[in-house]
């Protein structure tokens, strides 16, 4: 998996019969070096389509390409993306063209509800419900948590759904614009979620605290869950906020880094 996955996924292949090795952020040409290496089985790339921490979007084409040279699957968690990314949010891989040969979608995100899926070929989907544990012995879906999901699907593919990514692209660009012009250490990212990059604990602890006394509630993300010397606070824009919210944001950011 990629370095920068979500805890979960490092969980999932640390718990694993399988060899766990991972490759640097979004860097292809180190996942083609470790592919290459010698493997009794089946390979498995991971990698997300829009990091949870970082809020940047994976190459996923070209990891596809590097995965299908060395014979191996590849396996996108798109958390993140579904919903929110791509035309009618059909999610990363969609917007970028590519079909992997996994890929889990969660509906406790853009869908606003909870819940998970396993898009997969058939053969995989059965082995799946013959073999996974995890599905076997949980629960099934209730009936109206089904419902709730076909209705929030409506929601995302209909003009409702595109009128609000729209206005989300434009709460993230114009909060990207704003906080440039404030010094701020940022990711590439483009989606809902932003990083402010601070490095130092206590900084980002004081910055959040600062922040809530001025009305904007935001996380202060520490170690272990990022990097060590990466503490930050993790921003999420939604298309519920207003252009003025925005502006109140980054008014914040301005007089709370004083």
């Amino acid at each position: 998996p990629d370095r920068l996955s979500h805890a979960s996924l490092l969980e999932a292949a640390s718990l694993s019969p399988a060899q766990l090795r991972r490759f640097a952020h979004n860097d292809a040409s180190q996942l083609n070096v470790l592919l290459g290496k010698p493997c009794s089985g089946l390979q498995l790339a991971v990698t997300e389509g829009v990091f949870s921490m970082d809020g940047d979007s994976a190459p996923l084409a070209t990891l596809h390409d590097v995965a299908k040279q060395q014979n191996a699957w590849l396996l996108v968690d798109d958390a993140h993306g579904i919903g929110v990314t791509g035309e009618e949010g059909r999610g990363s891989a969609h917007q970028q063209r590519v079909r992997p040969e996994l890929l889990v979608v969660t509906f406790g995100k853009g869908f606003g509800v909870s819940g998970a899926a396993v898009l997969c070929s058939e053969p995989v989907a059965d082995y799946l419900v013959q073999f996974a544990r995890h599905l076997i012995y949980s629960t099934s879906m209730p009936p109206a948590q089904a419902v709730a999901l076909c209705a929030s699907l409506g929601v995302i593919r209909g003009e409702d759904g595109a009128e609000r990514r729209a206005r989300l692209a434009d709460h993230i660009q114009r909060f990207r614009r704003g906080i440039s012009e404030l010094s701020y250490r940022l990711t590439d990212s483009h989606s809902a979620i932003q990083p402010v990059i601070v490095g130092e604990n206590h900084r980002a602890l004081m910055l959040a605290q600062a922040l809530r006394e001025r009305g904007e509630w935001v996380t202060a993300i520490r170690p272990p869950t990022v990097p060590p010397g990466t503490a930050r606070l993790r921003l999420t824009l939604t298309a519920a906020h207003e252009p003025q919210d925005i502006d109140t944001l980054l008014e914040a950011l301005y007089v709370s880094r004083q």
